[in-house]
């Protein structure tokens, strides 16, 4: 028995499937193939660290602009720069235009595990992998507008 008509168009309502994908999407990244461990591992840093350093690799950022991009606060920023700094994986340098400000740069041993970083997470699990063409064609499309639409520069 499949309940009344009214809970079942219910059921359909938009919202409700926004929050079944929304749902799924989260347990399939972040509980099923949650990579974060594995890459803490096999970095010897902490997911933040490794986030921080992701982001130095794709260019040189100041200290402002990272503690945007991880959405960090200064002083969480500094430490985690302070032990990245620490452990040989960037530099830290006087910005050219404003000495006041520091500019981040991957060094290459922190480009070496950037890259060993953005392997593992960058690898798509098993199940998705074995989709059908067509589903993972759809799913593709989907997410790809979704993405877009909410950042269109990036």
């Amino acid at each position: 028995m499949t309940g009344s008509p009214a809970r079942d168009a219910a059921s359909d309502a938009p919202s409700d499937a926004a929050g079944r994908v929304w749902t799924g999407m989260r347990t399939l990244v972040l509980e099923r193939h949650d990579r974060r461990r594995q890459v803490t591992e096999a970095t010897g840093l902490s997911f933040v660290r490794v986030k921080a350093l992701r982001r130095i690799a794709a260019g040189p950022l100041s200290m402002r602009e990272l503690a945007a991009r991880l959405s960090t606060d200064k002083p969480y920023t500094t430490l985690v720069v302070d032990d990245l700094e620490r452990r040989g994986l960037i530099e830290r340098t006087i910005h050219p235009a404003d000495r006041r400000q520091r500019m981040l740069a991957v060094t290459p041993e922190g480009l070496r595990i950037a890259q060993i970083a953005r392997g593992i997470l960058d690898d798509p699990p098993e199940i998705l992998r074995d989709l059908p063409r067509a589903d993972l064609a759809a799913l593709d499309r989907v997410i790809t507008a979704l993405v877009e639409a909410e950042h269109p520069a990036e």
